[in-house]
């Protein structure tokens, strides 16, 4: 594993090695089916390329009605716990003492991107934010706490963690793009991200 530092992002590259990506596809399966992947609008109404879902006590969601975490998923269901293997990847990685809630899981497939956007809607930014590739390559790109401005960007392969704490909490960053096809973790290819938050 190869630990980089940029802009105060911190990027375990192979955290995860081809075994445990497997688990977590095993584990993610269930959750899917309990709570499905569903494409989301903005509140401009502008519908989202990537679709989510979630798992834990409360799920983000994004509708006219505007972003927010909620204990519902937009058909009523009760969203998933957060399975004991992802909450253990949290606990070695953060050591905060508090656990996550939520459990954000965006499926990208062939085309799609995400544009710079901040996490802005838990209660307390002090905490961080963890996020865990799988599948197909992304390009992410980290940009400033404020709009505008020199961005930088790194590709992240399946198996990769990054850790968004102190400083770079409310920065910007987004997905650019995906590599469709340049990993064979997922059968039909594609890349799932799962952020792990502190909401309330």
């Amino acid at each position: 594993m190869a630990r980089l530092l940029l802009r105060g992002f911190d990027i375990r590259k192979g955290y995860l090695d081809v075994a445990a990506q497997t688990s977590l596809i095993e584990l993610l399966r269930p959750i899917l089916k309990a709570a499905p992947l569903y494409r989301p609008v903005t509140p401009s109404g502008k519908e989202m390329s990537v679709r989510m879902t979630s798992a834990g006590a409360l799920g983000w969601v994004t509708d006219r009605a505007g972003y927010r975490y909620q204990d519902k998923h937009p058909k009523g269901l009760n969203w998933p716990a957060i399975p004991d293997d992802i909450l253990a990847i949290w606990k070695d990685l953060t050591r905060a003492e508090r656990q996550p809630d939520c459990c954000l899981i965006n499926y990208y497939g062939e085309g799609t991107k995400m544009g710079l956007h901040q996490d802005k809607d838990e209660a307390d930014f002090s905490w961080p934010v963890l996020s865990i590739s799988l599948g197909d390559d992304a390009l992410f790109r980290i940009g400033n706490t404020t709009r505008g401005g020199k961005t930088e960007s790194i590709w992240l392969s399946s198996g990769d963690v990054v850790i968004m704490g102190g400083p770079a909490r409310l920065a910007y960053h987004g997905v650019d793009r995906i590599r469709f096809g340049s990993s064979r973790l997922l059968p039909k290819g594609g890349r799932i991200n799962l952020t792990l938050r502190i909401a309330t």
